[in-house]
């Protein structure tokens, strides 16, 4: 028996907004196990979170597995690129900080994104997107100058390297861009998105086994760390993608986009008040430039939202779906 209290947009936006949280703890959560490196951190969050997402959808890829092996470069692609992901987002918080690492590598993401669709769909640049890469450049300079005012806990050794990690962070940008284009573009082909997010993810989680079977030994040293990762795995990347695949049926495209925003926020009130932070004003300055590019960026124009809303509620958005 349908429950129609269950069914409303309500419920749909406050399931994403629930999900966007639990991502942005990601970053947190791996501070409290700052002996387990960063390539094992990524390798069991992406790693084994994309295997159990392979594993709910293994029904419709058995189903449209003739179509995926069509698809296979493209697979290929997104699968590489969900492994460099998680290896660069969290060497990058490990080296800049929780909060810079997240806002880098969220903020470029549609940067990266606008680049690719240039490259292989040939869609041109707009005045939009000049605006909000001027503004993104602009915060990940400030933020290249300016260096933490104090170090986070656990960060204070020479490893604690800011450049290389923002730099890694645009490579997180950038990765992440090319595995949602690749998701999309097997959408587009008439692959369900279920389909075509469990192969990518769970064929890029594959890719991630070896690195985690060779650096993750720290990760059962202790129960807190093996807490750390099973934490990883289990709530961000496998329960935040099932509250965030659930609301996104029932809310539109804009909205999903604009509620997973609340992500940059989460990490970096939880990197000052938990992990203890302590930014420079200019680096602050230079973050909030990141994050409003990621506005300008994201949020749909007026004719776009009412598109959406004339539509089919924006059901289908890869972009967002794939998230950590």
């Amino acid at each position: 028996m349908r429950t129609p209290g269950f069914a409303g947009p309500g419920w749909g936006a406050l399931a994403i907004l629930l999900a966007s949280v639990l991502w942005g703890t990601t970053g947190t959560a791996a501070s409290f196990a700052p002996e387990v490196g960063s390539l094992a951190i990524g390798a069991a969050a992406m790693g084994i979170g994309g295997l159990l997402q392979a594993g709910i959808a293994a029904r419709p890829i058995a189903a449209f597995r003739s179509a995926l092996t069509r698809g296979r470069p493209v697979l290929a692609l997104g699968a590489v690129a969900v492994a460099v992901y998680p290896l660069a987002f969290y060497s990058s918080m490990r080296l800049a900080g929780v909060a810079i690492g997240t806002v880098v590598s969220l903020g470029s993401a549609p940067l990266a994104s606008a680049v690719i669709e240039r490259i292989a769909d040939k869609r041109p640049f707009t005045v939009r997107w000049a605006f909000g890469a001027a503004l993104g450049l602009g915060g990940a300079l400030l933020l290249c100058l300016a260096g933490p005012a104090h170090a986070a806990p656990g960060m204070e050794s020479p490893g604690w390297t800011p450049g290389l990690g923002i730099c890694l962070g645009l490579l997180a940008g950038l990765s992440y861009a090319a595995y949602s284009w690749a998701a999309h573009r097997l959408i587009t082909t008439g692959i369900p998105s279920a389909a075509a997010m469990g192969a990518v993810f769970g064929a890029g989680g594959m890719l991630l086994m070896p690195v985690l079977a060779v650096t993750g030994a720290p990760l059962v040293a202790s129960w807190q760390n093996l807490a750390v990762g099973a934490y990883m795995a289990a709530v961000p990347m496998f329960i935040g993608y099932v509250l965030f695949g659930w609301g996104l049926a029932r809310v539109t495209a804009s909205t999903a986009t604009t509620l997973t925003l609340s992500e940059i926020v989460v990490a970096a009130i939880l990197a000052v008040v938990v992990v203890g932070e302590r930014l420079a004003p200019v680096a602050w300055t230079g973050a909030a430039l990141i994050t409003g590019s990621l506005f300008v960026l994201t949020l749909p124009a007026p004719g776009r939202r009412r598109e959406e809303q004339a539509g089919d509620g924006g059901t289908h958005l890869p972009e967002a779906a794939a998230r950590r």
